[in-house]
């Protein structure tokens, strides 16, 4: 993790010395920043203005910021095709590679909100891979791909990562999108949030078609009685500003009346205007300054407190005394991180007046090269692309990146936010930003403007100031999952529901490998397990001691998320003028499903750990060994003198020998079967032993989380499927879905004539993808694969991201053409 709290404090305090005493003279007035070597109450206004960053920078430390990018392989789909993705996790603040969570969650979620596709992906060192199998079944529209870790759920939907995706259904006509709608809609914020009667400000606006694409038009703004008060137009992608000093407070104070085109008129209400209140306005007054100007109605001695943050690393805070109800507030750029930074006005009760946000391009980036051998390549061609990535000082670093090859066509006018782009400027911001590239690469004083409408449209952060300022920060209720996945789960009370505090709970899988785990249920009834190397899906067995209690009932809870981010997406259908696109896309992909479809569904081996919870055991018996018994407790009495069977008058019994002490425990082992704890002694002596491949005895007082057992007996079956045994009816069994297993990405190779000549058509859509492509920081490296039998051009992306934070992304088109 790259947090530096003591340095987060010594750089505001030297930003705060610098300009303590300061005076200087506005058109607003002169102000005079009073800092710690001010006199009278002084100390305690700057106490009171460090005690803001402070927080800040404790709330930074006790939740880390965890952001997710996902690159996925291409952006346009047919139903029934292989969606591929990696993923990067991230520490929120210097966007370096943050190994806080061990898995991520990842969803396709249609036009209604509702998931159509969830996974679960393992991450390692910061990073992760996966795939979704698209269903034949699955209608044409267009989808958000959604993905987030139990951690960042504390942050709420808006801080996912989202992308939009389209899939196609050549197999049906129908669709499924957002629903279609003629209407554009038109936003207003004021500058700072607030509207206040009497006090000049200014006032961001968007206007958007039905997708939520930006569009141009002009309007103007009425009061109540019709006058025309402001006048404006839009600029880059819809946005734009005006100036705007409201005579009136109140609801509805003020109507604009904005144009699209010749017919379309909308009619939209500004934000309510205040009779009383502050205005705060930030100007750009140099090349390294900054001036936020702040204008209240109040017009008695008030100090005001300015704190600047990026991405919750406080980096500038000040303080101010209202003179004549005006006070300006110089900032330095360079004390500003890059990307986007917070500019949050507080009273003298530390309560968040206003606020602001401002961008920094970052000038700091990974420079990807990524240089084909040849211009142009035939069909069924080797493709050789040297790929190589180096600072912004042209300095070869490493870096983990991921790499796409797929063919553009009609249907693919999109490509997906690069990692860069997404890092330090959408994740940042509430909802989806059109093109992110253009405010990265159009001339700067045009990317300037346009950037800074984008910042006053925007006003969302990740965190609220009362969580961050209260004397007694509540717990989080979503913890960071470091070491595997978490199942969490629901003891209650049968026929209430009501929570039941204080009950061991065991959760297991049947399987030839033993792992369980146990949990404690807490006030609310919650019991969380730990769960290392759970892939693919299994049946999960939950259940408690029945000495404990009969009358629980137990629940299995999801993992994924509930909440969802606002959205605003365009509609979806089958377009007449594409019609020969979609037919060659069907062909495409009928062709692959019936000469590959072998391919879709391999999986990577992944390693095992084999050895079982408790470790190496004292005794170990492979049955097939030694004479076999048709009763277990013959096999008990004869090869197993750890254990000791007894009968009482409820049944049988297990003692095990406390090889320390030399003395039997006086309880029940715990006893298992295929890792699934069994607490009915009759029900394990009834067991065919011939279904035993193997016992395994632990002879000593074991401490497994919560609770402690006198001793375990662990039966393992040839199976691990149980072997039919009949477990406790109080016991829940639940199908349960693990971290996703990894599917091999398949691509043909024609290395030799006799590959070349196959007769196997070869109509790859994807030629290309591979998530773990790593280079080093001494050269560039080759990557290789083959194109098919498809002309066109293919666009090949690479992006990824450095140790030390850097991210970039490189893209190119490749020429294939038959041979003449």
């Amino acid at each position: 993790m790259a947090f530096k709290p003591f340095q987060h404090r010594k750089n505001f305090m030297a930003n705060f010395t610098h300009l303590a005493s300061r005076h200087f003279c506005t058109g607003l007035g002169t102000v005079l920043l009073c800092g710690l070597a001010g006199l009278g109450s002084a100390a305690a206004q700057a106490d009171a203005s460090t005690d803001i960053a402070r927080k800040l920078a404790e709330y930074e430390q006790r939740g880390p910021h965890e952001k997710i990018f996902l690159h996925h392989d291409r952006p346009v789909y047919l139903s029934g095709e292989t969606m591929w993705f990696k993923l990067y996790a991230v520490e929120g603040t210097y966007c370096s590679p943050l190994r806080l969570s061990s898995v991520a969650y990842v969803e396709i979620i249609n036009a209604e909100q509702q998931p159509v596709l969830q996974g679960k992906i393992e991450l390692k060192n910061a990073t992760g891979q996966g795939s979704f199998l698209l269903p034949t079944s699955m209608p044409a529209g267009r989808y958000t791909v959604r993905a987030y870790t139990s951690w960042m759920q504390n942050a709420g939907p808006e801080a996912y990562f989202h992308t939009s995706v389209t899939v196609i259904n050549t197999l049906t006509s129908s669709g499924a999108g957002t629903k279609d709608s003629s209407t554009y809609d038109a936003q207003f914020y004021p500058e700072g949030g607030n509207l206040v009667q009497g006090l000049p400000g200014k006032v961001a606006f968007k206007v958007t078609d039905k997708a939520g694409k930006g569009i141009a038009a002009t309007g103007k703004v009425l009061n109540q009685s019709g006058a025309v008060v402001a006048t404006f137009q839009t600029q880059q992608l819809g946005m734009g500003t005006f100036n705007l000093t409201p005579t009136v407070a109140g609801q509805g104070a003020y109507t604009a009346v904005v144009t699209l085109g010749k017919n379309q008129v909308l009619r939209r209400l500004l934000p309510q205007t205040q009779d009383h209140g502050y205005v705060l306005r930030l100007e750009d007054t140099g090349a390294d300054q900054l001036t936020v100007n702040v204008i209240a109605t109040t017009m008695s001695p008030e100090t005001v407190f300015l704190l600047a943050h990026s991405r919750q690393h406080p980096a500038v805070a000040l303080q101010a005394q209202l003179v004549n109800g005006q006070a300006a507030f110089i900032v330095n750029k360079t004390q500003l991180l890059e990307g986007v930074s917070h500019f949050t006005l507080f009273n003298s009760a530390r309560r968040p007046l206003c606020e602001r946000l401002y961008f920094q391009a970052p000038k700091r980036q990974l420079a990807i090269t990524a240089r084909p051998s040849k211009a142009q390549y035939g069909l069924r061609d080797k493709v050789s692309v040297q790929v190589g990535t180096a600072d912004q000082h042209t300095h070869f670093i490493a870096a983990n990146l991921s790499m796409a090859v797929y063919r553009l066509d009609s249907l693919t006018t999109t490509q997906a936010t690069a990692i860069d782009r997404y890092l330090w400027l959408s994740s940042d911001l509430k909802g989806a930003v059109e093109n992110p590239d253009y405010y990265f690469t159009a001339p700067a004083a045009e990317a300037a403007l346009a950037v800074d409408n984008l910042m006053l449209t925007q006003g969302w952060s990740r965190f609220r100031w009362e969580e961050v300022l209260t004397a007694t920060p509540k717990p989080f209720e979503h913890l960071p999952e470091p070491n595997g996945l978490v199942v969490q789960g629901h003891v209650t009370r049968a026929g209430t529901n009501a929570p039941v505090q204080g009950v061991i709970t065991y959760l297991s899988s049947p399987s030839r490998i033993t792992h369980l785990s146990n949990s404690e249920s807490t006030a609310d009834g919650r019991v969380k397990f730990e769960m290392q190397q759970f892939a693919g899906t299994q049946n999960l067995v939950l259940q408690t001691a029945p000495q404990q209690d009969t009358t629980l009932q137990l629940t299995v809870l999801s993992p994924f998320s509930k909440q969802y981010a606002s959205a605003v997406g365009s509609a979806f259908g089958l377009t007449g003028r594409f019609q020969l696109d979609y037919a060659k896309r069907h062909l495409q992909a009928q062709v692959q499903h019936v000469f590959a479809g072998q391919y879709r569904n391999r999986f990577v081996a992944q390693p095992v750990d084999s050895l079982s919870f408790f470790g190496k055991p004292n005794e170990s018996y492979l049955l097939d060994k030694y004479t076999r018994f048709k009763v277990l407790e013959e096999v008990l009495r004869e090869y197993v003198p750890g254990v000791l069977v007894r009968i009482r008058k409820d049944g049988f019994h297990l003692a095990v020998t406390d090889r320390l002490n030399k003395e039997l425990f006086q309880k029940n082992p715990m006893v298992l079967l295929d890792g699934v704890p069994v607490f009915n002694m009759n029900k394990i002596m009834a067991m065919d032993p011939l279904k035993i491949q193997k016992l395994e005895v632990v002879d000593a007082r074991y401490f497994h989380g919560v609770a402690a057992y006198e001793g375990i007996v662990s039966f393992t079956t040839y199976k691990g499927n149980l072997e039919g045994f009949q477990l406790d009816a109080r016991a829940l069994v639940q199908e349960y879905e693990g971290v996703q297993q990894q599917r091999e990405f398949y691509a043909p190779r024609y290395e030799t004539d006799q590959e070349k000549q196959s007769r196997l058509p070869d109509l790859r859509n994807l030629l290309y993808w591979n998530p773990e492509l790593a280079t080093s920081s001494g050269t560039t490296r080759p990557v290789e694969f083959y194109t098919g039998d498809q002309a066109g051009r293919f666009l090949v992306v690479v992006q990824g991201l450095a140790a030390s934070g850097l991210a970039g992304s490189s893209s190119f088109v490749l020429e294939v053409k038959p041979a003449l």
